[in-house]
């Protein structure tokens, strides 16, 4: 899998330390870049308009939640996947389709969930 996110820019949007260090330590473990991390909507915002493979973002961030930066990286086209303590039906209706994990998620899950989802964007 490593080869997938090898040299990839992977945005990472999560307000919880622990996640967001996890997850750039195993995203730069897989030869990934890591843009971030960043735990709230302006800054998510800001780095959502650089250039992107891919972003994982949480929903809820700060007491806001992360949609307006899914709705940049939409317009972009840049593929991302929601990291959540919901369940994907409790989103809203035009957020329901987009990959999600549930928390808590192992890492393993998150790599592998990039790695199909960059596979489907360039395919």
């Amino acid at each position: 899998m490593a080869d997938k996110l090898s040299g990839k820019r992977i945005l990472v949007v999560e307000d919880e330390y622990f996640i967001a260090a996890d997850l750039c330590q195993v995203l730069e473990d897989e030869g990934a870049e890591v843009i971030g991390p960043t735990g709230n909507v302006s800054q998510g915002l800001n780095l959502a308009s650089l250039k992107l493979d891919a972003a994982l973002l949480d929903v809820n961030l700060e007491g806001m939640n992360s949609y307006p930066i899914a709705d940049l990286l939409t317009e972009r086209a840049v593929p991302y996947v929601f990291l959540t303590g919901y369940d994907g039906w409790s989103l809203p209706e035009g957020y329901q389709a987009v990959p999600h994990l549930a928390k808590p998620f192992r890492m393993d899950a998150v790599v592998l969930a990039l790695g199909m989802l960059l596979d489907e964007s360039q395919g």
